[in-house]
C-alpha cells in the first residue's frame, strides 16, 4: 500500500480526487457458446465524497462490477484502486491497490477500508444491533471513534434499538443497522448492492435518505447498484451500464431522465 496523490477527475462541481478506479477491467463466465462477459475493459472512476448510483439492464454487468470493486470477487484483467486518507489525520490519501490481491489479503482490506450494505442485511441472528455494528471492528477492522458512533446511532435513530436482536427488528430498522454498520469504522468507500430490495417505499425511501446523508453530513463516499430509478435520482450522478461497458455517465439525474435512458440501454445492447 503505497501513499499516493491520485491523478484527479474533472467534474460539473470541479476536480474532485477518485475514491475508486477501474482500470480496464474484464470479466467472463463459462465457456464455448455458454460464455458470459459482465466486464468488457470496463475503465471509469468514481469521485470521492459524492454519492454515485449504477444502473443497466438485466446482464449489463452491474452486481459484478460492484463485486469485483469492493474485493469481493477478482477481474480476469484489469486494475482496482482505493484511495483512502490516512488515520492520522495528515490527510495523506493512499492508495489500495486490489489487484493480484489473494483472498486473505482482500479481506483485510475491505476490514480496513470498505462498507458494504447488502439488500439481505447480512446480520448475524444471534448478536444484539451493536454488536452487528461493531463486528467489523471486533474481526481486526478499526474501532470506531466514539464520537462519530454515537453521532451515527444517533442519526439514524437507533439508541433504543442497539440490544435487539434482528428477529426483534422491522425489515426498516434492520437494513439501518447494516448501514451503521458500513458508516461507523468511516471506510474509503460504501457499496450498496439494491439496498432497498427487500424494504416497503416509507423504508427503502428512509435508507436513501440515510446514505444521503453518509454523503452530505458525513463527508462519504457512496456506491450503490439499483434497477430503481427513482432511488438513482438521489444520487449526484448515475453510471450506466450496458453489456459490461459503460454507456453514459448522468450528473444529477431525474426518475424519468434515466427511465428514458435505461429504454435505450436496451437498445444498445
Amino acid at each position: 500500500m503505497n501513499t499516493t496523490e491520485p491523478t484527479s477527475s474533472s467534474s460539473g462541481q470541479g476536480t474532485v480526487r477518485p475514491a475508486v478506479r477501474a482500470t480496464q477491467l474484464t470479466k467472463t463466465y463459462g465457456t464455448g457458446e455458454a460464455i458470459v462477459h459482465p466486464l468488457r475493459r470496463l475503465s471509469i472512476d468514481f469521485p470521492a465524497g459524492a454519492f454515485t448510483a449504477v444502473m443497466g439492464p438485466s446482464g449489463s454487468g452491474k452486481s459484478t462490477l460492484l463485486h469485483v470493486l469492493a474485493g469481493l470477487d477478482t477481474a480476469d484483467d484489469g486494475r482496482v484502486q482505493l484511495f483512502a486518507q490516512d488515520r492520522d489525520g495528515s490527510g495523506a490519501v493512499r492508495e489500495v491497490e486490489l489487484t493480484g490481491l489473494s483472498e486473505k489479503e482482500r479481506t483485510l482490506v475491505r476490514r480496513e477500508h470498505v462498507g458494504f450494505i447488502f439488500q439481505a442485511y447480512n446480520l448475524v441472528p444471534a448478536m444484539t444491533a451493536k454488536e452487528n455494528i461493531l463486528l467489523p471492528s471486533s474481526l481486526g477492522g478499526p474501532a470506531p471513534e466514539k464520537h462519530y458512533y454515537d453521532l451515527v446511532i444517533d442519526r439514524l435513530g437507533l439508541a433504543d434499538r442497539l440490544h435487539h436482536r434482528p428477529f426483534e427488528l422491522s425489515g426498516g430498522q434492520q437494513q439501518r443497522v447494516a448501514v451503521a454498520r458500513a458508516l461507523v469504522s468511516k471506510p474509503a468507500v460504501i457499496f450498496a448492492d439494491e439496498p432497498t430490495g427487500n424494504l416497503d417505499s416509507r423504508a427503502g425511501a428512509e435508507v436513501l435518505s440515510l446514505l444521503r446523508t453518509a454523503v452530505d453530513e458525513f463527508g462519504q463516499t457512496v456506491i450503490m447498484v439499483t434497477h430503481d430509478v427513482n432511488s438513482a435520482a438521489q444520487a449526484d450522478r448515475t453510471v450506466i451500464l450496458s453489456d459490461g461497458r459503460v454507456l453514459e455517465t448522468v450528473t444529477a439525474p431525474t426518475a424519468a431522465q434515466l427511465a428514458s435512458k435505461l429504454v435505450g440501454s436496451e437498445g444498445a445492447r
